[in-house]
C-alpha cells in the first residue's frame, strides 16, 4: 500500500514539473516548418493549375454564336438532305419542341444552323445528336432510321426508312451489296484531305468549331465517302438565313436542365 502511495506521489510531482512547458517535436521547430512549407506549396500548385488550364469548352459554340456546318446523308450512292421547317408554329408556339429547346435547325439547304437558344446546345452539348434529334433521326452504331415525315423524300424506295448495317442492301451499277454505317467529318469546308472516319458513337461527335462538314453514310464497306457536293458553298448558303430568331424571342429562359441523353 505504501509502495502504491509512493508511486502516486511521484507521478503527481512529475506532472507538476511538466506543467506549463511546451511540447517540442524532436529536432526542434524544423519538422513543423517543413510541413507548413509543403502545405503552402501544395495549395499554390493547385491554384496555379486551376488558373492556367484552358477554360472548359472554350472553342465550343456559345449562346451568342451562329455557326454553320455542311452535312449530308450519303445513302448507297445518292446524297440526301433532311426536309421540313423546324421553325413552324401553331397557336401554342413552335411545333418542334427539340428546335424550341436547342435552336439547332436546317433550311433544306444542306447546312446545320447552330444557333443555340439555350445551354442545351452549347459547350460540351454541341454534338451531332442534338441536330438529329430536331428531325427525329435515330442513328446508332449499326442502324440509321428516318422518321415517317422524311421517308417520302428518300432517294431510295424504303417504306420503313431503316438502313441497317449488314442487312439493308445497296444496288450500285447493277450490283447488290450490303451496306454499313460510317460518319466522316472534316474540320473545315476548305479541307482537301479525306477527313476523320467514325465507326461508332456517332451522336457524340463534337461540333466544336465553325464550318465543319459531316457526311453520314450508308454504303458498302469499301466505299470512300467525300464531302457533300454543296459543302464548298457553305459561306454563301450560310448568308441566306433571313428572319432568324434570337434567344430573347423564345418563351423560355436561356438555360435548361441538364440533358445528357447522348452522354456528351
Amino acid at each position: 500500500m505504501a509502495s502504491s502511495s509512493s508511486s502516486t506521489k511521484k507521478a503527481a510531482r512529475l506532472a507538476q514539473k511538466g506543467k506549463g512547458q511546451k511540447v517540442r517535436f524532436q529536432g526542434g521547430t524544423l519538422f513543423p516548418m517543413i510541413v507548413a512549407i509543403v502545405i503552402v506549396l501544395g495549395l499554390a500548385l493547385v491554384f496555379y493549375a486551376r488558373e492556367s488550364r484552358p477554360a472548359a469548352d472554350a472553342s465550343a459554340p456559345q449562346l451568342e454564336d451562329h455557326w454553320h456546318h455542311a452535312y449530308g446523308f450519303y445513302l448507297c450512292d445518292t446524297w440526301f438532305q433532311l426536309q421540313g421547317n423546324a421553325e413552324e408554329r401553331d397557336s401554342s408556339g413552335f411545333t418542334n419542341k427539340e428546335f424550341e429547346r436547342t435552336g439547332v435547325h436546317s433550311h433544306e439547304d444542306g447546312l446545320i444552323h447552330w444557333h443555340a437558344y439555350s445551354t442545351a446546345a452549347v459547350g460540351r452539348r454541341a454534338i451531332l445528336g442534338v441536330f438529329l434529334d430536331v428531325y427525329g433521326v435515330d442513328l446508332t452504331n449499326n442502324k440509321l432510321v428516318f422518321p415517317s415525315e422524311q421517308r417520302a423524300f428518300l432517294p431510295y424506295e424504303n417504306e420503313t426508312g431503316v438502313f441497317e448495317g449488314g442487312e439493308t442492301t445497296c444496288v450500285i451499277d447493277g450490283k447488290e451489296e450490303k451496306g454499313e454505317i460510317k460518319v466522316v467529318v472534316w474540320e473545315n469546308y476548305t479541307d482537301t484531305d479525306s477527313g476523320t472516319t467514325y465507326i461508332a458513337d456517332y451522336n457524340n461527335i463534337r461540333l466544336d468549331s465553325d464550318a465543319k462538314v459531316v457526311a453520314i453514310a450508308f454504303v458498302p464497306d469499301d466505299t470512300d465517302v467525300s464531302m457533300p457536293p454543296w459543302a464548298p458553298d457553305l459561306p454563301e448558303l450560310g448568308q441566306i438565313d433571313s428572319n432568324q430568331l434570337t434567344p430573347a424571342d423564345l418563351p423560355g429562359a436561356t438555360t435548361v436542365p441538364d440533358d445528357d441523353s447522348h452522354g456528351g
